[in-house]
């Protein structure tokens, strides 16, 4: 197969892929963009949940994405944190009704369960490489998990972020943060 037939395949199947799990999505009561949100947030770190933070990772503008957050926060799936050092920064949480939501595993879900360990594992590294060269290009954060990262120190169980200065919990060492680098 030629590379530009190879190009215009891979660009297909990962385009027919977000329209068939997108369309999941559709079937409950979030839309695919309330839906993306919702689940980064409850992935990311607590340094990592700000509108701009979610603006970023969905590759929108930061007033779809706080136009998402407001429909996220009445449908009481968020909810917002103001800062105590500085009140116009904000950060959303997710709610248990927001956690209990994304319990529920998606079609996507099963079926990557499902493959065989050697193609789940290239699968992945194949579409991280992907969508870290697509990032690279136009200049955006890679969004990598924290014990991943240059700056983060092992510190037992827990860790230590030496960009922030601060400790991390556990949970934290596994979740997405902005601030991540290679």
């Amino acid at each position: 197969m030629s590379e530009q037939n190879d190009t215009q395949t891979i660009r297909d199947l990962v385009d027919r892929l977000t329209r068939l799990h997108a369309a999941e999505e559709w079937n409950g009561p979030l839309n695919p963009s309330q839906f993306a949100a919702l689940s980064y947030l409850a992935r990311a770190n607590r340094f990592s949940r700000a509108p701009s933070h979610v603006a970023d990772f969905l590759a929108t503008t930061r007033g779809t994405a706080s136009q998402t957050l407001k429909a996220l926060a009445r449908k009481d799936l968020i909810e917002e944190t103001r800062s105590e050092t500085d009140k116009r920064s904000i950060r959303y949480d997710v709610t248990a009704e927001g956690r209990s939501l994304l319990a529920t595993p998606s079609e996507l879900d099963d079926v990557v369960s499902r493959l065989p360990a050697e193609v789940s594992a290239s699968l992945a590294a194949s579409l991280k490489s992907l969508v870290l060269t697509m990032l690279h290009h136009r200049g955006g954060r890679s969004f990598g998990i924290c014990n991943t990262c240059r700056h983060h120190e092992a510190d037992g169980t827990k860790g230590y972020c030496r960009l922030l200065q601060v400790p991390l919990t556990a949970a934290e060492t596994s979740q997405l943060c902005h601030e991540h680098a290679s």
